[in-house]
């Protein structure tokens, strides 16, 4: 099969749910996905994984239970694993996320916003 790239911007078109990460490629037992949201996620941890949050479209801010974190286009954090975090955005956001293919969005918290299965775009 010939290698082609990602327009991500398609890929975004593809969908318009909150807090529902797609898969959009694997490497290294690693994967790439997006995610849009609007609004207050929850407070969890990874306790063995890295993520990390680029902002494609909008901004959003990193909530730590020391501070806040703002992300804008074009930019990128990365949380390290065992750091409690909850993103929050005041108006849709598109976020591409790199990180383990073990991650649980939610990380430790089982919740009503937790994915186990993801799908494929």
């Amino acid at each position: 099969m010939p290698l082609s790239p990602v327009n991500l911007a398609h890929k975004l078109s593809q969908f318009s749910d909150y807090f529902n990460p797609r898969i959009i490629a694997e490497l290294n037992g690693q994967q790439v996905k997006l995610v849009k949201f609007e609004g207050e996620f929850i407070w969890h941890k990874h306790d063995h994984e890295d993520e990390l949050f680029m902002v494609l479209n909008g901004e959003f801010e990193m909530h730590f239970r020391d501070g806040i974190v703002t992300v804008r286009e074009n930019e990128f954090l990365v949380v390290p694993r065992g750091i409690e975090h909850k993103p929050f955005a005041r108006k849709e956001v598109a976020i591409l996320l790199f990180e383990p293919s073990s991650t649980l969005n939610t990380g430790d918290r089982n919740h009503d916003f937790t994915r186990k299965q993801l799908e494929s775009i």
